[in-house]
């Protein structure tokens, strides 16, 4: 830590880690800032994937040590091509996640992720036990795969190996344990439990009855950027300062720099729509996500439209027709036409605002005359009708982001699907050409513990960069199959309650 602090002192670049523990594989990166402040970059990532485990239909799980071995390896690639000592090192991590523990930090099973299902019956009991009022206070409706919901499964199915566990972590949370040895989590990641109460700022008691958790298997929170431990596990990382870490939505909202009034919206394997709010304000309806932001408890706070179905759709497609992204990338180019099918995409069920686990995916209007390529391009309108659901559901809560709205991830790379999502929600986009907004977050909170302060990406500000903003179109065609894809899309009244 002494040298990392004469490195900052001579008015050098500053480089601190910033590690995103995602779903699939971990990314590993070296954030450099001037002293100044003024300008951040990568010099230097690594990315190492992992396996998703399904035994059984509905199941989602992943070995933890999996996770330790790819960060190690990642780690090593990037300390060896930047040939410079890291300050400190910053935390990321998928959300909702379980990791079982014993009380030397052992996992005792494999780490049930966000994406797994088989606790649909426990979600259903446990909205009803608390209602809507209690929900509102801990952020979300019930859902499989979020934590409280995952523990109330296993204090059904494996309650003798829960009886037996020391702690019940969230995934950047276990892999901090195994560097560190501390145990922590911090607000963004404990508000995405079921389990913590965002007004109070405090694990919930009615909660943790409802979900069957004892209290004493729940981390203690704190600031996001406190100092959590140093590395002592990992001989390449040995000696780091290691900060508190947070959930990688956070993470991406604290990279971008978003401030109250402003949100984003992240495309990949889902979708995730963001807008920062100064108060918990619940959202009664249920329809949206409330989660706590990065930094100390009850900061700040942002909504987020959690859309399952983004590039888990598309890849599911492209799969079944034999087709490649650039494919279906062309046939959305070509033009949406009256006659296309409409798409619901919902592979794996359905977050905001459906929160119905059960939905399943369809075309309609299938006819003799429908093409491979009418198909295709089906998808991609489908998955923009989705996103646009989630952002009339945050708008209706109250929340609606300025604009224009940044948009990052895979899908911000086709200009035809921003232009069509542009359309579909009715708001100015800013297409943002990084890819590293999360790492750079986590990066930032590593900053934080050395006393440093680190610029987050310069796309989050009005009017910055060289990027063009995408406007809505008048497209009388979108316009009317977007209505009749609302009008038609399975269980569309179910989001509109709070029942």
């Amino acid at each position: 830590s002494a040298a990392g602090w004469a490195h900052v002192a001579d008015g050098s670049a500053m480089t601190v880690l910033g590690i995103d523990l995602g779903t699939q594989s971990v990314k590993v990166a070296a954030v450099e800032a001037t002293h100044d402040g003024r300008d951040a970059t990568v010099v230097a990532s690594a990315s190492r994937p992992y396996p998703v485990d399904s035994p059984h239909p509905g199941w989602a799980q992943s070995d933890p040590q999996a996770w330790l071995a790819a960060v190690s390896d990642a780690a090593a690639e990037v300390l060896d091509r930047i040939g410079d000592t890291p300050v400190a090192l910053g935390l990321s991590g998928q959300m909702h996640g379980v990791v079982l523990t014993d009380d030397t930090g052992a996992a005792l099973r494999p780490a049930i992720l966000w994406a797994d299902t088989r606790s649909a019956e426990q979600a259903r009991r446990i909205r009803a036990d608390l209602g809507a009022n209690t929900l509102a206070r801990l952020g979300s409706a019930p859902f499989p795969g979020f934590a409280g919901v995952t523990l109330a499964w296993l204090a059904e199915h494996e309650a003798d190996l829960l009886a037996r566990a020391r702690w019940a972590l969230q995934p950047k949370d276990w892999l901090r344990l195994q560097l560190t040895g501390a145990v922590a989590t911090d607000p963004s990641d404990a508000s995405g439990t079921l389990l913590y109460d965002l007004v109070a700022g405090a694990w919930s008691e009615e909660a943790m009855v409802a979900c069957r958790v004892r209290s004493d298997l729940l981390a203690p929170v704190q600031a996001s950027g406190a100092l959590a431990g140093m590395v002592r596990a990992d001989p390449h990382l040995a000696g780091l300062p290691v900060a508190t870490g947070g959930a990688d939505a956070a993470c991406g909202v604290h990279g971008l720099g978003l401030t109250v009034g402003r949100g984003a919206l992240a495309l990949g394997t889902g979708a995730q729509l963001s807008s920062v709010i100064a108060t918990a304000d619940p959202d009664d309806t249920l329809r949206t996500h409330t989660f706590a932001t990065v930094g100390r408890v009850g900061e700040a706070f942002y909504r987020l439209g959690a859309v399952q179905s983004g590039g888990l759709a598309l890849e599911r497609v492209l799969a079944w027709l034999g087709a490649d992204v650039a494919e279906a990338q062309r046939a959305l180019a070509a033009g949406i036409r009256p006659g296309d099918p409409l798409f619901f995409p919902f592979v794996a069920g359905e977050r905001s605002p459906y929160l119905d686990p059960d939905l399943r995916a369809s075309w309609l209007g299938l006819s003799l005359s429908t093409t491979r390529e009418a198909m295709l391009r089906s998808v991609l309108e489908g998955m923009a009708y989705t996103v646009a659901a989630a952002y009339a559901a945050i708008v209706e809560s109250g929340a609606a982001p300025a604009s224009p709205l940044t948009v990052l991830g895979g899908g911000s790379r086709d200009p035809a699907y921003v232009a069509l999502l542009a359309t579909a929600l009715g708001i100015s986009l800013r297409p943002a050409a990084v890819a590293d907004a999360t790492v750079i977050g986590a990066a930032r909170l590593g900053a934080d513990v050395v006393g440093e302060s680190f610029p987050a990406l310069a796309v989050a500000a009005p009017g910055a960069g060289a990027h063009g903003i995408v406007e809505p179109a008048h497209n009388a065609i979108v316009s009317e199959r977007q209505q009749r894809w609302v009008a038609d899309a399975p269980s569309s009244q179910r989001g509109q309650s709070s029942e």
